[in-house]
């Protein structure tokens, strides 16, 4: 099955588990510890975040060591990107809108004449 980083960070779990990786390397056993899951269960995510590129393990005796890669997560902020580019341009142009909205009761109000005098 194809997985794609989108897939791994959809659960909390693997967050937490990249979260946890991030500042450093860990065994199986100490991510598993972390959790009140069953090893099993927390395997089976390092299997998907291994699948989808996010971690590395290695063998070191009879140890195996999760490293994250969080190169793979510019996929994530790429993706968002567009949108924030898109939001950004709609935001400007309210801004500029509500600016000359603004603009034009300033003008309202200036060109009103003014009255003198008490009113009766």
């Amino acid at each position: 099955m194809r997985r794609d980083v989108f897939q791994a960070i959809a659960d909390p779990t693997r967050r937490q588990i990249i979260n946890m990786l991030a500042t450093q390397r860990l065994n199986l056993n100490a991510v598993a510890e972390n959790f009140n899951v069953s090893r099993p269960a927390i395997s089976k995510h390092i299997k998907i975040l291994t699948e989808c590129g996010l971690i590395v393990i290695t063998q070191q005796g009879r140890e195996r060591h999760c490293e994250v890669r969080l190169q793979k997560l510019s996929e994530v902020s790429d993706w968002i990107e567009q949108y924030r580019q898109f939001w950004n341009k709609k935001l400007d142009a309210l801004e500029n809108y509500l600016n000359q909205l603004q603009a034009t009761e300033r003008n309202k109000k200036s060109s009103k004449p003014k009255r003198h005098g008490r009113k009766k």
